[in-house]
């Protein structure tokens, strides 16, 4: 009789059925139905992050402070030469100087100082963290650029202002 229960189905097993294993990784989700046109920008806001690709970098960050301009000179001096560059030390530790001072202006705790370099030109962009700035209230950074624009090493120079502070940048000939 045990064995036409078993044939029957009317047996329980003693122990749980076996369950898949759970998968690896998880499901990734569907990929957009239309993309972007080859060209079209990768942002959609007002105003783009600093982004570096395919050259050498680096970035330093300073309190608000009398020797932060002389002290962010000799960083990035000391880091030109270790590229290989043979920067004109007293034009570019001028030129820093103006950089960082405008930026200090604004009255943040700290600043940054981002360098890269490409095809015998260093950029130098200096931010000053001061979330507070708005494009009209900020000191619009002219004198700064007034100033640079005389140094014979920088080729071209700018500034700018958003949610993340003001930005003053120059492109140096090395």
């Amino acid at each position: 009789m045990a064995s036409r229960a078993n044939i029957d189905g009317d047996h329980k097993p003693d122990h749980p059925p076996k369950t898949p294993p759970p998968p690896k990784r998880p499901v990734s989700p569907p990929r957009p139905e239309h993309q972007a046109p080859p060209g079209a920008p990768l942002t959609t806001t007002a105003r783009r992050g600093v982004a570096l690709k395919d050259r050498r970098a680096a970035n330093w960050v300073h309190e608000n402070a009398p020797w932060s301009p002389a002290k962010a000179g000799r960083q990035v001096t000391a880091q030109l030469r270790a590229w290989g560059h043979r920067p004109d030390e007293p034009a570019l530790a001028a030129v820093l100087g103006e950089l960082v001072s405008g930026v200090l202006q604004d009255g943040g705790r700290r600043i940054s100082v981002h360098l890269s370099d490409q095809d015998g030109q260093a950029c130098v962009l200096v931010l000053s963290h001061q979330h507070n700035l708005t494009a009209g209230h900020a000191p619009d950074g002219d004198d700064v650029l007034a100033r640079l624009s005389a140094h014979n090493i920088v080729s071209s120079c700018g500034t700018d202002t958003g949610e993340d502070g003001r930005r003053l940048w120059a492109v140096i000939d090395l």
